[in-house]
């Protein structure tokens, strides 16, 4: 019951983490973004990191131990499918800014400024994030109220 209770807890809390996150690194990248908000961005970008790690593996843990509803539940919800082609996006749509950022903490490491030209890319990438995050508290909500299973 106790378990339960915490992963549960630490799912709602990344859910929080990624959200400003991923909001906090789309706002510093977008216009030009000077020192400063790079490294705004940059401190988002981990923050988003950890929020991912924990969103996935609490997810995982509920879903493989069945700690809320039985695996088979999520198997045959339509919620629960779209919830994950949600969270597929979010992860393909990162590819792109997470290569690209690891190139620039490297770059600022050594002293040298990164390539900012596709900054308001990633920003814009960044907001189609966040607007897939809400999608996916919408399947989320519908979910845990019935919505989407499919009849036996």
């Amino acid at each position: 019951m106790t378990l339960r209770w915490i992963v549960s807890a630490l799912h709602l809390a990344a859910l929080a983490i990624g959200f400003g996150a991923i909001w906090t690194r789309g706002r510093a990248l977008s216009g030009s973004p000077d020192r400063s908000a790079i490294a705004r961005a940059l401190s988002a970008d981990a923050w988003w990191a950890v929020a991912a790690l924990l969103w996935i593996g609490t997810g995982l843990w509920r879903l493989l131990e069945a700690t809320e509803k039985p695996t088979a539940y999520y198997f045959a919800n339509h919620l629960f499918w779209a919830k994950i082609g949600m969270l597929a996006l979010i992860l393909l749509l990162e590819v792109w800014p997470m290569v690209t950022l690891i190139g620039w903490r490297r770059r600022l490491g050594r002293g040298r400024a990164p390539n900012i030209d596709r900054a308001g890319a990633f920003a814009r990438i960044s907001v189609i994030q966040a607007l897939l995050i809400l999608g996916m508290i919408v399947a989320s909500t519908g979910m845990a109220r019935g919505y989407g299973a499919v009849a036996p």
